[in-house]
């Protein structure tokens, strides 16, 4: 073989090596490729799962939430609005244009302006809808868009003008009995040597005026230890408490010519407090006497009925107009107010019952017709198989 030819094998080997090893290194570069672009896509896959996982999470949470929830965009889309909005805001809308009412258009839009300023700060407002009272702030959120969260405040604001009313009705119903005696006071003052026989007048009322004071005081302050709470339970023979408090009013019955009459067959057991059992029971009995005329009568009934704890108690007297019976267990509501505080009623004894029957989980209701007299109903959950206290 000469010197060219060997040249040209020697050549010929080299090149044909470098090809076999640029194509095994670019086969190596495409199988590295490969795998890089099969790891970005798992990875790519994992982060779309765990997005959407968040997303899903997130919408979940958003959807059971009480409060409405509201997303425009910056263009006034609504881009996301959660079940709880559309119960709130009645109608369904697409843009922040069509939302109602008109006040919170306005506070959506006025928090689109702010948005678009670069200023920050709710926007408030408070409206009626659906018969519910609906609370609504507008925030402006990045980007120009616009969050509006919504909330129910129908039962806060109830209890609020519960509240106002209370303060108002135990004020004026405070201010009375006050207000008398320091006049009947300031006339004692004068009287007491020009007029000895008006004197004894005069302390007989102040007496009665201190009475009634004395009475509604103890009735806000039994109210408000009831609002409180209920005590810890035990077993209460309510047989045992009717008993006492109807010998406990009998002979103030007696004095009114009023008959009182008991029927209680048999052993009665509830869970609940002694106490608030038998205010309950002196409440029903001497609301029955106070409204009752001279010669009727008062019955209590004590039995089981429906696996409940039943007690009746009627009476003979006027009755209750038809519009009244929804509102006589309201605080401070009488049915006819000059008669109620001419027999020294404070408004307050039926509110008690009602609050004693419910934290003992029953109820109470009443029956009248008027001219002919009512009965007020109480149930309450009797223990199964409770086994009566010595």
């Amino acid at each position: 073989m000469t010197t060219l030819a060997w040249t040209a094998a020697v050549v010929g080997l080299v090149v044909a090596g470098a090809l076999a090893v640029a194509l095994f290194m670019e086969r190596r570069r495409h199988r590295e490729a490969v795998r890089r672009s099969e790891a970005a896509a798992v990875a790519g896959a994992a982060r779309a799962a765990d997005l959407a996982g968040r997303v899903a999470s997130r919408e979940a949470i958003l959807a059971t939430m009480a409060d409405g929830i509201v997303l425009f965009a910056p263009d006034g889309r609504a881009v996301y609005v959660n079940p709880a909005s559309r119960e709130l805001l009645g109608r369904r809308f697409a843009t922040a244009g069509e939302v109602t009412p008109e006040i919170l258009r306005h506070a959506v839009a006025e928090a689109a302006a702010r948005a678009g300023r670069g200023e920050s700060g709710p926007v408030a407002c408070e409206f009626e809808t659906g018969g519910r009272t609906v609370e609504a702030s507008a925030l402006p959120a990045g980007g120009g868009a616009v969050v509006v969260v919504a909330r129910d405040v129908t039962a806060a604001r109830h209890i609020d003008r519960v509240r106002t009313d209370f303060v108002a009705n135990a004020s004026h119903e405070l201010k009375t009995p006050v207000a008398s005696i320091h006049a009947l006071a300031e006339t004692l003052r004068d009287a007491a040597e020009d007029d000895p026989p008006a004197v004894a007048r005069f302390l007989e009322r102040l007496e009665q005026e201190a009475v009634r004071l004395s009475r509604l005081v103890g009735d806000l302050l039994d109210l408000s230890r009831l609002e409180g709470g209920p005590g810890r339970p035990a077993a209460v023979r309510l047989e045992r408490v009717l008993a006492e408090e109807v010998d406990r009013l009998r002979p103030r019955a007696e004095r009114a010519g009023i008959r009182l009459v008991m029927e209680a067959a048999e052993a009665a057991t509830v869970e609940g407090s002694a106490g608030d059992l038998g205010l309950m029971v002196n409440n029903l009995l001497d609301n029955a006497i106070r409204y009752s005329p001279d010669g009727g009568e008062v019955r209590a009934i004590l039995r089981h009925r429906e696996g409940q704890v039943e007690l009746r108690v009627s009476d003979t007297g006027l009755g209750i107009p038809a519009r009244d019976l929804d509102r006589i267990f309201e605080r401070f509501y009488r049915v006819d107010p000059a008669r109620s505080r001419g027999t020294g009623g404070t408004g307050l004894g039926l509110a008690i019952v009602r609050h004693v029957a419910q934290s003992h989980g029953g109820d109470v209701e009443v029956r009248s017709v008027l001219g002919a007299g009512s009965t007020f109903i109480v149930r309450l959950p009797a223990p199964p198989a409770a086994p009566a206290p010595p």
